[in-house]
């Protein structure tokens, strides 16, 4: 029995069915990724005004998370089906139309339960559009656009932040900063509902090689058994929770884990930031040379020596480790999206690219908070090596989908 998909089958998916998407749908794709990121992004400047108004405890900004997850998890899960249902445009403008009204009632609440009641909303439509975009992207778009879709994304995520400073600087309120975003997200629905239309005639009937075998319809849970599915979904997690569990933690390690100054671990942790940024950024130049697996190969085993300088080597070469781990991720998430068509297949990738994306929020709850475990267990110096030992599976696992699907 094959352990993977036929490739005979499957070849054109990388090349035929994955035709130049229409320029507009390429503009539009890229403006719905920025938006996308800009309300979580915006909670980090809001939540001490948030709180001062509502009388809240710090602990209040995790209820507001742990709702936007919920909702996000559960849309982006059953994603293939929304997609099966809705079709691509008329998804991605209902989803960003949710969030918009999520957001007019976050902007207007006038009690912390609405505020808290908006979070869900705003989670599934969230990870209704972030799995939306990314299935469509990962069978129309080449192996760049993917990588420059997720460094969109990495400058909405700087965006959000800056729009909500200014907001509270110009009106003395974090609700207009929440009502600006409302707007812009209200504006990409109306964008998407316009060119709903071109998204179902761009996407088109799934392109099979002559004389393969007609596609079926997979379940949700047909999906979710396949075996390569599970690795691909094991894979985002552990790749995300190195991600988030570096980001969230480098501050403290270094600061109050090695006794560096403020100054000094807060750029560290805008360097790993900027670091993803720009490595997507420079692996959309020449990810169409270089090729998804190479190129996620690469990634690893810089993520392997950047996580083991920062966990093991003196203080200078840790702090250029920092950088090199950030860097090293870039290609990570946005390769193995752009490879899923081809290896899982037409009727698959729908379903996959949902279960991924909601891998990817679990490992981004779930390793950060593992990391704050181990540094109340043991020490704040047990976060590098978890971070390294992550790796190392990551390199694993995808030495073992390679062979399953060589």
């Amino acid at each position: 029995m094959s352990n993977g998909p036929d490739r005979k089958a499957l070849s054109p998916v990388s090349s035929s069915a994955r035709a130049a998407p229409r320029a507009l749908l390429v503009v539009v794709a890229y403006l719905g990724f920025v938006s996308l990121a800009l309300p979580d992004a915006a909670h980090g400047v809001s939540w001490p005004f948030v709180r001062e108004a509502f009388g809240l405890p710090q602990s209040g900004l995790g209820l507001v998370m742990a709702g936007t997850a919920s909702g996000f998890f559960v849309s982006s899960f059953f994603a293939g089906r929304l997609l099966e249902a809705f079709g691509v445009g008329r998804l991605l403008a209902g989803s960003t139309g949710l969030v918009a009204a999520a957001l007019v009632a976050v902007a207007a609440a006038p009690a912390f339960p609405v505020f808290l009641a908006a979070a869900p909303l705003v989670g599934l439509g969230s990870g209704a559009i972030d799995s939306g975009l990314n299935a469509y992207a990962a069978k129309r778009f080449s192996a760049r656009h993917m990588n420059w879709l997720h460094a969109a994304f990495g400058f909405g995520a700087a965006c959000g932040p800056l729009l909500m400073t200014g907001a509270i600087l110009a009106t003395d309120t974090w609700r207009l900063g929440y009502a600006a975003i409302a707007v812009i997200m209200g504006a990409m629905a109306l964008l998407f509902l316009s060119t709903r239309g071109l998204w179902r005639a761009d996407a088109g009937e799934p392109i099979a090689a002559e004389g393969a075998p007609p596609q079926t319809r997979v379940t949700t849970r047909g999906a979710l058994a396949n075996p390569l599915v599970q690795l691909q979904v094991a894979m985002f997690c552990l790749y995300v929770g190195v991600e988030f569990g570096a980001g969230l933690w480098i501050f403290a390690v270094l600061t109050e884990g090695r006794g560096l100054s403020v100054e000094l671990a807060g750029t560290m942790t805008g360097l790993f930031w900027g670091g993803l940024f720009v490595g997507r950024v420079a692996f959309g130049l020449f990810a169409d040379r270089i090729g998804e697996d190479r190129s996620v190969r690469l990634g690893l085993l810089g993520m392997a020596v950047g996580a083991a300088a920062f966990a093991f080597a003196p203080t200078a070469l840790s702090l250029a480790g920092i950088v090199l781990l950030g860097l090293a991720c870039a290609p990570i998430f946005p390769m193995l999206m752009s490879r899923t068509p081809a290896r899982l297949g037409e009727a698959l990738t729908a379903h996959a690219v949902g279960f991924q994306v909601s891998a990817a929020m679990l490992g981004g709850v779930i390793f950060p908070a593992l990391g704050g475990v181990l540094a109340d267990v043991l020490s704040l110096e047990a976060i590098p090596v978890m971070l390294v030992a992550t790796v190392l599976a990551l390199i694993a696992l995808n030495a073992v989908l390679e062979r399953r699907t060589a």
